[in-house]
């Protein structure tokens, strides 16, 4: 009764598989960047939301005030993998027509 509608759709579910882990592939390869404290710390992030570099100017580090050094790069690192989410969301999204798929993204 639904042979060739399931086919069809069991095609189409394994292509967006496929898609999806190229996508995921070519995510890991591209990276998104933030910074803090006027551009003082800069913080690379990738799509699979691991942080590949962060750079702290020298003017940012002040013995007498370690806290804001600390609260600046925590506010970039944040703020990288934020990007990098979205970043795979919305490429994702391209894939599944807009669908959130749970757990995946």
């Amino acid at each position: 009764m639904f042979g060739g509608n399931m086919q069809k759709m069991m095609k189409q579910v394994q292509k967006m598989q496929t898609d999806m882990a190229k996508m995921q592939e070519e995510l890991a390869e591209r990276t998104v960047e933030a910074t803090a404290g006027g551009g003082a710390i800069k913080v690379v992030a990738n799509g699979k939301n691991e942080v590949l570099s962060i750079e702290i100017a020298p003017e940012a580090v002040d013995p007498d005030d370690v806290e804001m050094l600390q609260d600046l790069v925590l506010a970039a690192v944040n703020e990288s993998l934020r990007k990098s989410q979205e970043m795979v969301a919305q490429e994702m999204s391209k894939i599944t027509g807009g669908v959130k798929i749970p757990g995946l993204f």
